[in-house]
């Protein structure tokens, strides 16, 4: 990669990286679908007006079926399911879990688009699985006597949030192949700000959040949605899917890195073997691994 394209892979790790510190600020004081609400819709208001400039608003009605879906499984659902974990575990224990979803995208395109699993992918989701696994057992208490059964619930959101990324990989090559990367952002977006918006009202949070949490949801919502939806599909058309996959990877460094300066956050042990095995088996499910 040339290096302006080197520097938005390491911006946009940064974003999300940070995506997973705004909601361990702000998803106490909104809770799970007020905060994704918040998301989304202030992501949509971004994003709308320089759809409109680029002359690409036709695409939302002609496929607004798909896109809604995609809202839905794409932003809506996995940003509650990861809201809800943030509020048990660390921002950056939840982005090491998060690593995973080239694992599930994967598996999706294999079992509804016939893409073939080669001995190198299936030892890599095999790989992956297992650091999951590992990490799941040691973080919710499965090795001892008493479950943690808030951290294991808040550990099953965190991985059903990487199986709705991983159908969302798939439905959008199924059936939104041509649409330009914008429209796919922005119509995403704006399905799941109509989704959430009846949800949202009746979760909104009785006592209105301070400063600081709307300060975090709001950097959530233009930055991690917004802005670096913009990075991503730039990347992609750049560099290629499989270069612009690899922010999976750098993601977890910068949530940690975040999450310990800024709140404190511990790194344990567990936490860096998991995700060095969950990063290892990712690499070889997208070929960045040398297949001998």
């Amino acid at each position: 990669m040339k290096t302006r394209d080197t520097l938005d892979l390491l911006l946009l790790a940064a974003i999300w990286g940070a995506s997973f510190m705004f909601m361990r600020v702000a998803a106490p004081a909104f809770g799970p679908v007020a905060l994704a609400f918040v998301r989304v819709a202030g992501a949509t208001l971004l994003l709308l007006p320089m759809l409109a400039l680029r002359g690409d608003l036709a695409a939302l009605p002609r496929h607004w079926r798909p896109l809604l879906l995609l809202g839905l499984t794409n932003s809506a659902l996995p940003f509650m399911a990861f809201g809800y974990a943030t509020l048990w575990i660390t921002g950056g224990l939840a982005s090491i879990f998060n690593a995973a979803t080239p694992l599930t995208s994967a598996l999706f395109a294999w079992a509804w688009l016939k893409e073939p699993l080669t001995r190198p992918r299936i030892l890599g989701l095999a790989l992956g699985f297992a650091g999951v696994l590992g990490l799941a057992w040691n973080k919710a208490g499965l090795r001892s006597d008493s479950v943690d059964l808030p951290v294991l619930l808040a550990i099953g959101a965190c991985l059903a949030g990487t199986l709705l990324y991983g159908f969302s990989a798939s439905l959008t090559k199924r059936h939104l192949t041509g649409v330009p990367a914008m429209a796919l952002a922005t119509g995403s977006q704006l399905g799941a700000t109509i989704a959430l918006a009846p949800l949202a009202a009746l979760h909104w949070p009785a006592t209105n959040p301070s400063a600081w949490p709307w300060a975090a949801a709001m950097a959530s919502a233009l930055l991690s949605s917004g802005v670096a939806y913009i990075l991503y599909f730039r990347l992609i058309a750049r560099v290629g899917p499989t270069n612009a996959a690899s922010v999976t990877f750098l993601v977890p460094v910068f949530a940690v890195i975040w999450g310990g300066l800024l709140l404190d956050e511990p790194v344990t042990l567990a936490m860096l073997l998991g995700g060095a095995v969950i990063v290892a088996g990712t690499s070889l499910v997208v070929g960045l691994l040398p297949r001998r």
